[in-house]
């Protein structure tokens, strides 16, 4: 398993570096066209990566027996979770892609400390999870911390669900922080994974926690 959690770790970064890659292109007026091909090349590794790590874990637990099979289970549940991370920013990008720029708007720098945060938890998720013995306390607060980030990211939703502004403003806006708020519940959901039993380490902290894309 050592193997497998420094792959994780390694995919990890390549997630991060997909989300900062498409957020450049839609928050800090970089051309789209200018990271694609960075950006598809990252996400293909974490697929790769993703299907190397399956049949890894298929041929562990077929040597080991039921021993390992709740942990088996779990890391693949977290591995799916950092591709829908790569998925998620993609869609990022796609944003970016169809001529939305938030560059120099009047809040843009509202969602450059939203990237900012969200950027850093790659990096704590990636700590903790290398960390044979987390601390608890630390677990609790990123917890805590991811779940108040999701609260917030609904709460602007909600907002530009009724705002008086027009489609042109309010669609990106409301679009983009979906993909936040799922890539947070993401993060939160690929410790959980590794901390919690397998019975409950997929169910989403709190209702609402919308983490797939796959119709997107």
């Amino acid at each position: 398993m050592e193997h497998v959690n420094k792959r994780v770790v390694d995919m990890l970064s390549d997630a991060r570096r997909s989300f900062d890659l498409a957020t450049s292109a839609l928050l800090s007026g970089v051309d789209p066209a200018s990271v694609s091909e960075e950006l598809w090349a990252t996400d293909a590794r974490i697929n790769a990566s993703e299907q190397e790590l399956r049949r890894e874990l298929i041929v562990h637990v077929s040597v080991s027996g039921a021993e390992d099979i709740g942990d088996v289970l779990g890391y693949t549940l977290l591995i799916k979770k950092v591709e829908r991370i790569g998925d998620q920013a993609k869609n990022v990008w796609d944003l970016a892609d169809e001529g939305v720029s938030l560059a120099g708007a009047p809040d843009v720098g509202e969602f450059l400390a939203v990237h900012q945060q969200v950027s850093a938890m790659f990096g704590e998720v990636a700590a903790l999870f290398s960390d044979s013995d987390p601390d608890p306390e630390r677990l609790a607060a990123f917890k805590s911390k991811a779940h108040d980030l999701r609260i917030a990211e609904e709460a602007q939703i909600r907002a530009l669900m009724h705002t008086t502004e027009t489609g042109s403003y309010a669609v990106p806006r409301a679009i983009l922080h979906r993909y936040l708020k799922r890539i947070i519940a993401n993060l939160a959901g690929i410790l959980t994974s590794v901390t919690e039993p397998i019975d409950e380490s997929d169910t989403p902290p709190s209702p609402g926690d919308d983490t797939d894309d796959r119709e997107d």
